[in-house]
């Protein structure tokens, strides 16, 4: 019998199977789902997104208008907006399908727009012409600024979180909410200060007083306001981070705006009149914008800015979400009660998901 003077290559190459093995079911165990509200029946539904079908429908509150997804999948956040007048973001464990604490946003009214960045909950709050930012660790509503803008609607906050873009639908404005840490004070006496007092009548600190290294720093955030026009509410931003894209649903233009420069560079008359949701493809190649007015969905060209489709979707469409892999397009058609799906390759209708009446908000969720 002839004797293997040498074993360690094949050992080597079992692990290495082994290990690539692994990885690749590792790969493939990860989950995907799409989020969907219904207005009418107030329920998230849950839905598979391999095979389309509805995997459960969870009680939310009255009036839920927009869901987003922790980072890790596992928990859902849903706004209940009641025309800017309520104040509750329902929680939804995923994996169990059930509803947990509501998170209540008093007295900031009327959540809204919501985005779940550096494990926290960042909304609108549109009764208020604020923002806030929750934290579920601490379950405590944690910073907040006022806009000054009337109806504070939609709300996109940038990976690191240093910048926060919203629109203000009815003063026809966006947002550019930019960090700009400052230094805190070291109790300096004010020039203008009387008795030579900081901060006017305040007291000097005590004689143990330590001030914070450097001054320490604060939160602090700069608003830039662009004008572009009224009814402009649903927006996105070029995968480049280059562009903020915005549809007005009253004179159906879509404004586009250099973030860099912080200013408009160029507008669209793109007759989307009723314009609700705008979203671009993960590849950054079209734009889709849904309307409520007509049931079209426009699809443009980001780089020419030259219409390439129109897509009837029905008699009347809003939430708009994207699948990942760039194969795919969720359309909630609000007065047909279903959920479209477009082949982002042929951009056809390829499926129709019955998620309840009056779908609105999408999301994404990968476990």
């Amino acid at each position: 019998m002839k004797q293997i003077k040498n074993p360690a290559p094949f050992i080597t190459i079992s692990a290495c199977l082994l290990l690539c093995t692994g990885f690749a079911c590792s790969a493939q165990s990860s989950k995907q789902f799409l989020l969907a509200l219904s207005k009418r029946d107030h329920t998230l539904s849950i839905v598979d997104a391999s095979t389309l079908q509805v995997l459960g429908r969870v009680p939310v509150g009255d009036d839920p208008h927009e869901v987003i997804a922790s980072s890790d999948g596992k928990t859902a956040y849903v706004s209940i907006y009641g025309g800017g007048s309520l104040h509750t973001i329902n929680v939804i464990d995923l994996v169990a399908q059930k509803r947990l604490d509501d998170i209540d946003t008093k007295p900031l009214l009327g959540p809204h727009g919501l985005a779940f960045v550096n494990n926290k909950v960042w909304f609108t709050a549109e009764g208020s012409k604020t923002i806030g930012r929750y934290d579920p660790l601490t379950k405590a509503i944690d910073w907040a600024m006022g806009t000054g803008q009337d109806r504070t609607h939609m709300i996109y906050v940038t990976n690191n979180a240093k910048k926060i873009y919203t629109t203000n639908v009815a003063s026809g404005t966006v947002s550019i909410l930019q960090d700009t840490p400052v230094q805190r004070g070291n109790f300096a006496p004010s020039k203008n200060a009387p008795n030579g007092q900081p901060n006017g009548n305040m007291p000097p600190p005590p004689a143990n007083f330590q001030p914070p290294v450097n001054g320490g720093q604060r939160e602090n955030r700069e608003q830039t306001l662009i004008t572009v026009s009224h009814g402009s509410e649903g927006f996105d931003v070029s995968a480049d981070s280059s562009e903020l894209w915005t549809a007005s649903a009253e004179d159906g233009k879509i404004y586009i705006i250099n973030l860099s420069a912080k200013k408009l560079a160029a507008t669209i008359d793109a007759k989307v009149n009723g314009a609700n949701r705008l979203k671009f493809t993960p590849d950054g190649r079209m734009v889709f914008i849904s309307s409520l007015g007509s049931g079209n969905l426009a699809v443009f060209d980001a780089k020419t800015h030259k219409p390439i489709k129109q897509i009837n979707t029905g008699h009347g469409a809003a939430g708009i979400i994207m699948q990942p892999d760039n194969t795919r397009a969720y359309i909630a058609c609000t007065a047909d009660n279903y959920i479209a799906v477009i082949d982002l390759k042929t951009l056809e209708i390829t499926n129709k998901i019955d998620a309840g009446g009056e779908p609105d908000g999408l999301a994404w969720a990968i476990q």
